[in-house]
């Protein structure tokens, strides 16, 4: 195969791998009614007046499986935290003893685990296109090699390897979205 046309399939290979994690890491946000501290990661605290992730500030811990205790380094920060994880609008509702922050997570109904996957789904379809602009991108760089003195049937061998790797990484998608789904389900 062409040395040009192996770095465009690297540079595809790269992207879609990219793609995959960041649906992975999208899908870890979707609570499945078992507290996790990576439920928290999107909440940004006001910290002398800069916005820092919470896990920078505190320490967050699950002692069990309906309960997220968050530990701020500076008890000053308790009021911020608070505010921050109901401005994050996560649907939980903080409450502090002076030193330490609980979040109950409340069980969820059949109605809200439904709810959640419809979220699942619409996350791994926004993988599938990622991974299918990647694609796209790929072969419109194949294309352009003809120029550089690529063979047409080259250029027709890395486009089948664009869409064999296209076709692996929806199937990475949707395994993920499928043990997600499995686990916002499982009661």
């Amino acid at each position: 195969m062409n040395e040009l046309i192996s770095l465009e399939l690297d540079d595809c290979k790269d992207g879609m791998n990219k793609s995959v994690a960041h649906t992975e890491n999208e899908l870890t946000k979707i609570r499945a009614g078992k507290a996790t501290p990576g439920m928290l990661d999107g909440v940004s605290v006001d910290y002398y007046g800069s916005a820092t992730p919470l896990a920078q500030v505190s320490n967050v811990n699950t002692p069990d499986a309906r309960t997220i205790v968050i530990q701020p380094w500076e008890k000053s920060l308790i009021g911020a935290i608070e505010k921050a994880i109901v401005d994050a609008n996560l649907g939980l509702n903080p409450q502090n003893d002076g030193i330490v922050i609980r979040l109950a997570v409340p069980a969820l109904t059949e109605e809200r685990r439904r709810d959640l996957v419809k979220k699942v789904k619409e996350e791994a379809e926004r993988g599938r296109i990622a991974i299918r602009n990647i694609r796209k991108d790929a072969n419109e760089s194949i294309k352009k090699l003809k120029n550089d003195g690529v063979s047409e049937d080259e250029i027709k061998t890395g486009e089948a390897e664009v869409q064999k790797l296209t076709d692996s990484y929806i199937v990475k998608v949707d395994q993920l979205a499928e043990l997600k789904e499995k686990d916002v389900m499982t009661v």
